[in-house]
């Protein structure tokens, strides 16, 4: 069974766009991560991304992940090890 799902993005059927009001814009970023994190966009975007553009992708995350999850969230539910 796989550890990651995208299941919001498959059953997402209202609207997208940002700037209208809070629930829209979450589920619109949502969707927009699981959009951009799908295997054939990556392995299409991950050469063509300057050495600038990833690593600003990859300390947005770690800054994010960082700020909002305790220890143990980070490890269940990023990493998704089983916690002790």
């Amino acid at each position: 069974m796989p550890r990651y799902t995208h299941h919001f993005v498959e059953a997402q059927d209202e609207f997208m766009g940002f700037g209208w009001n809070r629930e829209t814009n979450e589920d619109t970023v949502i969707c927009y991560l699981q959009m951009f994190s799908d295997d054939a966009l990556m392995q299409k975007l991950r050469h063509r991304l300057t050495d600038e553009e990833l690593e600003e992708i990859y300390f947005l995350i770690n800054r994010l992940l960082r700020t909002h999850l305790n220890d143990r969230e980070y490890h269940r539910l990023f990493l998704k090890e089983p916690h002790p």
